[in-house]
């Protein structure tokens, strides 16, 4: 496969990309950006230590996860939803969210991908709002 800056194609590998310290527990691997030369979606993987969660947040366009390991709770819009490796979900745009880590102490690791190579996350909390590919230097 091309490297990514060819904007042919691209191959992907977690273990050899440094992740991106998100705070709160929570690193965050980018893959698929507008780095490899995408024009319509972003993806990457986000590792939750024991106990960590994800502030309650939106976006500007549909966001997918998918549970790669642990025990997590997806929280979307209100409700809870207890989730095994291998759930997915699909939110919506402005449906406010969040996924909790269920262990104490073992990581939980997400696949997540957005619709949009100009995703943004606004937190609930302050309705702060920042690029996604700002918090990890995948532009």
């Amino acid at each position: 496969m091309n490297d990514a800056a060819s904007g042919k194609g691209a191959l992907f590998r977690p273990a050899d990309i440094k992740p991106a310290d998100r705070g709160g527990g929570a690193r965050t691997i980018p893959m698929v950006s507008k780095r490899c030369g995408s024009t319509s979606m972003m993806n990457g993987v986000t590792i939750l230590n024991g106990g960590a969660a994800i502030p309650m947040h939106t976006h500007n366009c549909e966001e997918t996860v998918m549970l790669l390991e642990g025990a997590a709770v997806a929280e979307v819009d209100g409700v809870e939803h207890h989730l095994q490796p291998g759930d997915t979900t699909w939110i919506a745009a402005e449906i406010p969210h969040r996924f909790r880590n269920l262990s104490a102490t073992e990581p939980m690791k997400i696949f997540w991908t957005y619709a949009s190579v100009d995703a943004t996350r606004t937190l609930v909390e302050t309705g702060d709002t920042r690029r996604v590919d700002a918090e990890h230097g995948a532009r």
